[in-house]
């Protein structure tokens, strides 16, 4: 039983390394994850990204459509999430050092603008837009269960990743594998 067990991974580990071969861009920013990177899940092939209507702080409605055109790292997240409040500023911090990308952070579910506000001043976050997706539609059509959940969008609004829990989304490998992906559109 266990030498078919080594067989299953063996293959697994070969067909993950030929499919990554396949496409050099993967593979290069496959290569480049290190500490909380490992956890980003580099997809074979974009996947479609359900169109849904976010409400600002004004209740002014925006679409993910509005970002086509640019590389897009959308964090799903919640005011009474603890790991959220860890992760936020280091998106804050990476639309900082790489203001070619859209950092989208979207409060889904049930959050107040007041406690959105609060939560950004406590956590210092400046250069982030206040983004909300009040009944969970656009979270429940691309499939977030639990949070923080942080998808990258290629320029033409497809999903191309996904990390799921917090990272550090400023560190040296973060934005090493995000150059690398942008490098490659």
């Amino acid at each position: 039983m266990g030498g078919v067990g080594n067989v299953r991974k063996i293959l697994v580990v070969l067909y993950t390394a030929l499919a990554l071969g396949a496409n050099p861009v993967l593979a290069d920013a496959a290569s480049l994850r290190e500490g909380d990177m490992k956890k980003l899940v580099l997809h074979e092939a974009p996947v479609a990204v359900p169109e849904a209507v976010l409400l600002d702080a004004e209740d002014g409605e925006h679409a993910l459509a509005d970002y086509r055109g640019k590389w897009v790292v959308l964090n799903f997240w919640a005011t009474w999430c603890a790991p959220c409040r860890k992760e936020m500023p280091s998106l804050d911090r990476l639309q900082t050092a790489m203001p070619d990308l859209a950092v989208v952070p979207v409060a889904t579910g049930r959050n107040a603008v007041e406690g959105i506000r609060r939560f950004f001043e406590e956590a210092g976050v400046t250069a982030l837009p206040i983004l909300r997706d009040p009944q969970s539609q656009l979270a429940r059509g691309m499939g977030v269960m639990g949070l923080p959940v942080t998808v990258i969008l290629n320029p033409e609004g497809q999903e191309v990743a996904r990390l799921i829990g917090d990272a550090e989304w400023d560190s040296e490998s973060a934005k090493a594998v995000l150059a690398a992906l942008a490098s490659g559109s």
